[in-house]
């Protein structure tokens, strides 16, 4: 009786044949077995689109079909196909080094079977199980080990799906489906604060809250002149704020107090209400505002707007003075210490408009909280300017900072 073969090359020694060539034959079936156990053979299926078929090497080694591992190699113009016999029964490492955005896939010779097949990006590895399960249309099984079935490697490109990811490192970036920039991350050495996104059930919205220490912040922050929007329209975010104060919202102190409130008529535009403060004595006015809920309860400052019906040069000093009351609090207290910019000097042209720079910090006596009343006095100090007319107050624009974004 002549020898056979088995699928996969092994010489199976029938009684009585091969007289003197035993050992030659069995350490020939010995390194079959050994590649089959544990060798690797590259495959090169470089080209366009095409099957290559892995055959068998009856009683000798080197079938790329009888190694554990086969890595594919070549460069590809279109989708590969390689297969092996029906009768082949097997598991194998196969692994796409191919260059080319192509799909390589691995199959029976023939028959509607299971196959598998690298995508077109995945470049990476797979653990498969060639069946024999059926003499026309046996199936190739994927074993978990691989990229193709679903199982993530260093180099491939998987999509994950149900899958839990339990404190993953993400590095310094999460890029989009093109590989654009999305979301870049800056880690901060020891930090204790963090963000935290909730989601919400029907008719609640998700939630991005701060958390990590007792009370903490949420910065954003635009770049350059960007701004903060929800929508198409801006977020108001708490901080500096102005608020105009008319001349026709003051009135003229008791003792020592500027003129009267004065309306003049110019030849063209507009006429103008005016406070008159004199130019050889200090004078003073008073006008009162109750902040917004926001107000930080802080310092202000202020800017002057006047004019001077003088074709002088000369600067005027204006300073202002503030003190905040609370409910039941003594009308009767003393302003603070009076602050004012630069003085600031006329153009030369009657009835031109000037404005000062914005003063110092005006700290505010009687230890300002919510809810207060606060007085203000403002006043010319002659003796540190040099204007040679009265100067005529059309108003200031006041400056607070509010820490809260509305006033609930």
């Amino acid at each position: 009786m002549a020898s056979t073969y088995t699928p996969l090359g092994i010489e199976l020694q029938a009684t009585g044949e091969n007289a003197g060539t035993w050992g030659t034959k069995t350490n020939t079936n010995l390194s079959i077995i050994e590649q089959i156990s544990g060798g690797y053979s590259a495959q090169s299926i470089a080209g366009s689109a095409q099957t290559t078929a892995l055959s068998v090497s009856d009683g000798s080694t080197g079938a790329v079909m009888s190694h554990r591992m086969i890595e594919f190699t070549g460069t590809i113009s279109g989708n590969q196909i390689v297969t092996i016999p029906l009768d082949a029964q097997n598991f194998y490492f196969l692994r796409n080094s191919t260059s080319g955005s192509h799909t390589v896939q691995f199959k029976y010779a023939s028959g509607s079977g299971d196959t598998f097949t690298f995508s077109a990006t995945d470049k990476g590895d797979q653990l498969v199980f060639a069946t024999a399960n059926d003499g026309t249309n046996p199936d190739i099984y994927t074993l978990g080990f691989g990229s193709g079935d679903g199982d993530v490697t260093l180099t491939g490109t998987q999509t994950l799906t149900n899958k839990t990811l339990t404190s993953p490192a993400i590095g310094t970036k999460i890029s989009d489906t093109n590989g654009n920039e999305l979301l870049n991350l800056t880690a901060t050495s020891s930090a204790v604060n963090e963000l935290t996104l909730a989601n919400a059930a029907t008719g609640n919205g998700p939630i991005l809250s701060a958390t990590g220490e007792t009370n903490v912040d949420i910065n954003l922050n635009p770049k350059g002149t960007g701004v903060l929007k929800s929508g198409t329209a801006a977020v108001k975010i708490a901080g500096k704020e102005s608020l105009w104060v008319p001349a026709v919202a003051m009135y003229p102190n008791t003792t020592s107090g500027c003129a009267d409130l004065a309306q003049t008529e110019l030849g063209n535009g507009p006429e103008l209400k005016t406070l008159d403060f004199d130019k050889d004595s200090d004078e003073f006015a008073q006008f009162a505002v109750a902040f917004p809920k926001s107000w930080n309860e802080g310092t202000v400052s202020f800017q002057a707007f006047f004019t001077a019906n003088t074709t002088n040069t000369g600067t005027t000093a204006w300073f202002l003075q503030g003190v905040a009351l609370a409910d039941n609090g003594d009308l009767n207290t003393a302003f603070g210490t009076a602050v004012g910019p630069t003085a600031k000097a006329m153009s030369g042209t009657a009835n031109d408009l000037a404005v000062t720079a914005e003063s110092g910090a005006v700290t505010i006596a009687g230890s300002p909280s919510t809810d207060e009343y606060v007085f203000f006095q403002i006043f010319r100090d002659v003796s540190a300017d040099d204007l040679s007319a009265d100067a005529k107050l059309l108003g200031i624009k006041l400056f607070f900072t509010t820490d809260a974004a509305n006033d609930a």
